[in-house]
């Protein structure tokens, strides 16, 4: 969308494009946004989601997929009104993640604000009791990732078989992170008649399989499938040995202008070791993975987005899960291992029509997984080679010190082949798991 910003939040309505076949209050809220023309998607889609076609959505991150679906279900929930029931819903959408979820709750929100259409966010990670309240009365729109939703399915605080609209988001990320049992378990508790919007990022066989088991007679759209958003982005790749990334990181803070940086590792005890390195040079710093609370979670995405936080040391849960605007650099401590997760890691910064730039660190074990992203985006990265920490054995690695090494399971030295088994009764319950999972 090209972005405007405005003082007012009733200023004239410049509606382009598919957004003039939204009703008044909806090209009002869409403009109070600062946005006037549809994205591609947005402008294929739209027309196609009024009708009550079934879609498959194929687009990359940062595209404006989100409102693509958010603002027609707005529009057949009021054209369509009804009274709510316990207990009840008339759409479901799925996510694979907490800040998804809570960012999607935030869309409904914003573009739903004069109009009177009730959702309900549902995750794990939180109390549910809020959640159940919110339930009590009815709701238009849940929005929910696949644990909790069970949860509360199985506790009879939810019943789907009135859902009119079915929405699942990022499917590719929802198989990626073992839930796929989790959403069949769902589907078929949804009606047979509905109109289902499925979306991915990427379209491998196995998300190809699963959407043509829920979908009838689907629209498809794709926004230049298989090629990621990589034309605004400046993208750049610093060889070096792995115990210097922490001083290449510290040396390219250094400068000021980048002022709202987006760190991704791949592991949860990384991001905590960066924060405390950064910390110590006193540059503010906050980590983000899935060991965190969810308030936590929350409150660093609330300090980051606000400005108080410079720096965001992230794993790959926040890949997807994180829409702010002018994100000025992606930093990739690590290489992602698959070349897609590149894709979405880099599409944090750029949007809503931006600039932006993206930085990746590669060591030797390294080397082949930058030659599989180079591979899937069509682009031999530039490699800037005027640093202190060039690493010319990262470079040219290849073979056996181009991969990471195989993890050794080591056998824990205090097992005891005496030790009792564990009492069946202090098993926690299935609910629990699920609490954690999601």
């Amino acid at each position: 969308m090209d972005k405007h910003h405005h003082k007012s939040s009733h200023h004239r309505i410049l509606a382009r494009g598919a957004f003039t076949r939204l009703m008044p209050e909806l090209q009002q809220a869409v403009s109070d946004r600062g946005y006037h023309t549809p994205t591609p998607i947005q402008e294929q889609v739209i027309a196609h989601l009024l009708s009550g076609r079934d879609l498959i959505g194929c687009a990359q991150t940062g595209t404006g997929k989100t409102a693509a679906f958010i603002l027609p279900i707005l529009q057949y929930l009021t054209k369509n009104s009804r009274h709510r029931a316990r207990g009840k819903n008339r759409v479901l959408v799925l996510a694979p993640t907490r800040e998804l979820a809570a960012q999607i709750g935030d869309s409904v929100k914003n573009y739903g604000r004069y109009l009177r259409v009730f959702c309900a966010v549902i995750f794990g990670g939180v109390g549910q009791n809020p959640q159940v309240r919110a339930l009590r009365n009815g709701v238009d729109i849940i929005v929910a990732t696949p644990g909790r939703l069970l949860d509360l399915i199985n506790q009879r605080y939810i019943e789907l078989d009135d859902t009119e609209i079915f929405v699942l988001d990022e499917a590719d990320r929802m198989l990626d992170m073992g839930f796929i049992h989790d959403v069949q378990r769902i589907i078929v508790k949804l009606p047979k008649k509905r109109q289902t919007l499925f979306f991915s990022a990427t379209m491998p066989p196995e998300v190809v399989k699963l959407s043509e088991e829920i979908v009838n007679n689907a629209v498809f759209v794709s926004v230049t499938p298989d090629k990621p958003a990589v034309e605004r982005i400046v993208q750049k790749v610093f060889f070096v040995d792995k115990n210097h990334k922490d001083a290449l990181l510290a040396r390219l803070l250094e400068a000021k202008h980048l002022s709202r940086v987006l760190v991704f590792v791949q592991m949860k005890h990384a991001a905590d070791k960066v924060v405390k390195r950064l910390q110590t040079l006193n540059i503010s710093a906050i980590a983000i993975h899935g060991n965190k609370s969810q308030g936590a979670r929350t409150g660093a995405l609330t300090k980051f987005k606000l400005g108080q936080i410079r720096v965001l040391v992230a794993t790959d849960i926040a890949a997807r899960g994180i829409d702010i605007d002018s994100i000025s650099h992606v930093i990739n401590y690590d290489l992602p291992n698959t070349p897609e997760t590149y894709v979405h890691r880099i599409g944090r910064t750029a949007r809503a029509g931006a600039d932006g730039d993206a930085v990746s660190f590669c060591s030797a074990p390294e080397r082949d997984c930058l030659r599989a992203i180079e591979g899937m985006v069509r682009l031999a990265i530039p490699v800037d080679r005027g640093h202190l920490f060039h690493s010319q054995a990262a470079e040219l690695a290849v073979g056996a010190a181009a991969r990471p090494l195989p993890k050794i399971r080591r056998a824990n030295p205090n097992a005891s082949a005496n030790r009792k088994p564990a009492a069946r009764n202090k098993r926690r319950p299935v609910s629990w798991r699920r609490w954690q999972k999601n």
